[in-house]
Formats: structure tokens, C-alpha cells, sequence
């Protein structure tokens, strides 16, 4: 392949373009305005969440794209595919961030995250190498971006609904189980539970988790406009979590229920926690760990920054012991999955009564 060493429009046909395999990542933008050009050329830099065209070389870890519609799509080598530039923070798989060309680089996530392998979990196998063919662009010639399709500010909302975020020590510390099983819970209560993961790397299997446990609207930080939340800046997390409660809220939820992923020593994660944002938008914490001692340590962090936290689950609570222990630690509840999905969840965790809502919506809405 010809390596173009200045900036040059690449002519596509329309069915190439539409026959590509178009990722979860890239499902809001209309593929319909993509102009029959792509942009591409070794002076092209792309950015975060950047729409590109690419082809799979050589299948590694990731053998399956997730799609548009929740499918996991089997890839083969050739394939083309529509993804989303990104950088993805996961330390039980990979570390990566946007590239400064559109030279070879890697799938770092199913869900759909182009990237450059920058390190990776010893279990992982050599990340799947995919080629990009050129950006996405529309008729101005402009490239297309996820922020093209970014939930627009709501003017004038007030108030919001009673709402718990969902914290874990790190990830596959059973944040997402948690969540899902609270939503079930506060819905067999007769609450209509609006949900959303605020930080993360694009994938919707949590999004689709919460919504099969319930949730009347889940939205994720890709409505925002960002394929993940690695190196973005304080201030963007924080309007990530101002715009999709705002949403939840018009929506005519009574409960909101948000996740934020990774660790507590994740930098955006941090950074969120010590936010006066996260601080009023949230009124309480469940703490989700994988055992007693991770438990301990992260609700006393939490404690000291003042962040009030109700409970304790994760995956510590398959064992009896482990539970004790907790319980002991921290003095706090310790909730599994059939506990925090009774409907006598609302009870155990003195949620208050519902308020009327600012809106009805007689739909139900679903991830899109």
C-alpha cells in the first residue's frame, strides 16, 4: 500500500462505506452524511473520537466487534469496519492512546476503540492490528466526529432525582452486577430507575446489563460525544455527568443510578470523586470490592473525602466469610445480588420516597 505523504481525499463508494461493520462506539452518527471521501495522508493526525475507516490485518485478542445493534460481530481478516479513535485505560487488558497518524495501529476494545497498544495485562494476547483506510468526513470535507452527535445542553432544567453512583476498586470488582441488580430492586419497588456509566472505554454490554435490569433511559459518556474517558479532562468528565443526569432527570426517573469505572486511583476517577460536581450531584455511594481487605481500605478513602457511602457488594459477597469480615471492617451494610434486587432494597437503604417528576415520557427509551 502507497503511502501518501501529504494530505488527500480518498474516493469511496457509498455501498463500501455501508457495508463496513460499524461499531457500538460509532452507532450515533449517520452514516447517511458521510460524504464518498476519505480523509487520509501521513500528515493527517487523528483525534480522540475521530471516525475511521479501517481494515482488520491480523486478529489478536479481539476476534469480535461489538456492533451498533449489540451484536458481537465475528471479525476475519480483511474485514473493514467503522470505529472510533479513542485512548482505553484497562489494566486487566490494555493500555492505549490515540496515535499521531493514521499508521497501523491496534483494536483495543471491542466496542469499538482504535489505538495504539501502548502496554498490556500478561493474560491479554497480542492486540488485533487493524489498518486505517482514512478518516470519516462529511460534504464540507470536514471529518466526522462522535462529538457531532453529542447530546446538546439542556437550558432551564432544575432538581434531579435521588441518586446513587456505584464505585469499585478496580475493574471486574463486580460494579456492573451491582449496579444491575440495584436497578432490579428499586424497579420491583415501583421506582422508574434511570441509569448511566460516566466514565469507561465505549462497550455496551454494561449499558445493555442496566437496561435489561430495568432502566426506563441508560446512557453512557458516548452520547456525550466521547468514545472513552481516558486523559480527558476534569472539567469534561464533570459536564459528562452534568449532561446525562440532566437527561435521566427531563426523562422522569425518580432514582438514578450511575456508574463510574475502573478504580479509585484512576486518574479521571479521581479527579471525579474530588469534584464538587460529583459531590452535589450524588447523594449516595455503594462500594463494590472483590475482597475484605479492598473493601476496608476504599470506604475508608472514601470517608475521607467526605463521600457517603451506604453500602458494600462486589464479588466479595460470594463468600460468607468475606462478608463477615467486611461487615466488621467497615460497619457498613454488605448487599449481594438478591439482596440489593429485593424490592425491600429501598427500605434497607432508606431511599426516600419518590418525587414527581419534572417530565413524563410515555416511551420507553433504550440505548441508541
Amino acid at each position: 500500500m502507497k503511502t501518501l505523504s501529504i494530505s488527500q481525499s480518498l474516493p469511496i463508494t457509498r455501498e463500501r462505506l455501508l457495508n463496513a461493520k460499524v461499531a457500538y462506539t460509532s452507532r450515533n452518527i449517520n452514516l447517511e452524511l458521510a460524504n464518498n471521501t476519505l480523509l487520509t495522508g501521513d500528515d493527517v493526525a487523528p483525534g480522540s473520537g475521530d471516525l475511521v475507516l479501517a481494515r482488520v490485518e491480523e486478529i489478536g485478542q479481539h476476534s469480535r466487534l461489538e456492533l451498533a445493534c449489540g451484536r458481537r460481530a465475528s471479525l476475519f481478516a480483511g474485514d473493514e469496519i467503522v470505529v472510533c479513535y479513542g485512548n482505553c485505560y484497562a489494566p486487566d487488558q490494555f493500555e492505549a492512546e490515540v496515535p499521531g497518524d493514521l499508521g497501523l495501529c491496534n483494536l483495543v476494545a471491542s466496542g469499538g476503540i482504535a489505538a495504539r497498544a501502548r502496554s498490556c495485562h500478561t493474560d491479554m494476547k497480542t492486540p488485533t492490528s487493524i489498518r486505517p483506510i482514512g478518516l470519516l468526513a462529511n460534504s464540507t470535507g470536514k471529518r466526522i466526529n462522535l462529538m457531532d452527535a453529542a447530546l446538546p445542553k439542556i437550558i432551564g432544567s432544575s432538581g434531579r432525582p435521588y441518586t446513587i453512583a456505584v464505585l469499585g476498586t478496580s475493574m471486574n470488582a463486580g460494579k456492573s452486577t451491582t449496579a444491575a441488580a440495584l436497578i432490579r430492586g428499586l424497579v420491583s419497588a415501583g421506582r422508574v430507575v434511570g441509569a448511566a456509566k460516566v466514565t469507561g472505554t465505549g462497550s455496551g454490554r454494561d449499558a445493555w446489563l442496566m437496561t435489561d435490569a430495568g432502566s426506563k433511559l441508560t446512557l453512557d459518556f458516548t452520547h456525550a460525544g466521547f468514545p472513552s474517558t481516558y486523559l480527558a479532562k476534569p472539567a469534561e468528565v464533570d459536564k459528562i455527568l452534568e449532561t446525562l443526569t440532566a437527561y435521566l432527570t427531563k426523562a422522569g426517573t425518580d432514582v438514578i443510578v450511575i456508574e463510574v469505572a475502573d478504580g479509585l486511583f484512576q486518574g479521571e476517577t479521581a479527579a471525579l470523586l474530588d469534584s464538587s460536581v460529583f459531590a452535589r450531584m450524588v447523594d449516595s455511594v455503594i462500594f463494590a470490592a472483590s475482597d475484605s481487605m479492598g473493601a476496608t481500605a476504599g470506604v475508608k478513602w472514601l470517608h475521607r473525602k467526605r463521600l457517603p457511602v451506604i453500602a458494600v457488594s462486589g464479588l466479595l459477597t460470594a463468600s460468607p466469610l468475606a462478608i463477615v469480615e467486611t461487615a466488621k471492617a467497615t460497619g457498613l451494610p454488605v448487599l449481594n445480588k438478591k439482596e440489593l434486587g429485593s424490592a425491600s432494597i429501598v427500605n434497607m437503604l432508606s431511599i426516600p420516597p419518590r418525587m414527581p417528576p419534572l417530565r413524563s415520557v410515555t416511551r420507553t427509551a433504550a440505548i441508541s
